[in-house]
């Protein structure tokens, strides 16, 4: 594992923040807000931590699958609850409110989905 910045996970990083800001700005409810937007939330973690650490996909899979599913699993013990934040839109949106199993199964497509690309795309990317 190595700091190294790499553009294209960089730029991803950007366009997916940029997505998940309007799906958080714009859409209140459906498919999209739900569960769309939850694959695509480990993606651009992924993306994240790829942009600066060089490191094998596998690694960095299994990490954003872990923290995803801890923050998940966190709303199911009603954590904005206990940090006095269910007020607050904004932990409220980067948080969640609400333990859903369909969560769980998005973020483990989201991270099969990233993972397969950047081990058999990606490497071809590289400069």
């Amino acid at each position: 594992m190595t700091i190294k910045f790499n553009t294209y996970f960089f730029a991803s990083s950007l366009l997916l923040l940029s997505t998940e800001i309007c799906i958080a700005a714009f859409l209140t409810e459906g498919f999209i807000r739900h569960t769309f937007g939850d694959f695509l939330v480990v993606i651009l973690i992924y993306c994240a931590i790829r942009s600066v650490i060089d490191t094998k996909p596998l690694h960095v899979a299994i990490a954003v699958l872990l923290f995803a599913f801890l923050v998940e699993f966190l709303q199911l013990f009603n954590l904005l609850d206990y940090l006095n934040l269910r007020d607050n839109e904004l932990a409220v949106i980067v948080l969640g409110s609400t333990f859903h199993i369909s969560d769980l199964i998005a973020y483990t497509l989201g991270v099969i989905t990233i993972f397969l690309i950047d081990k058999y795309i990606c490497i071809t990317w590289k400069p």
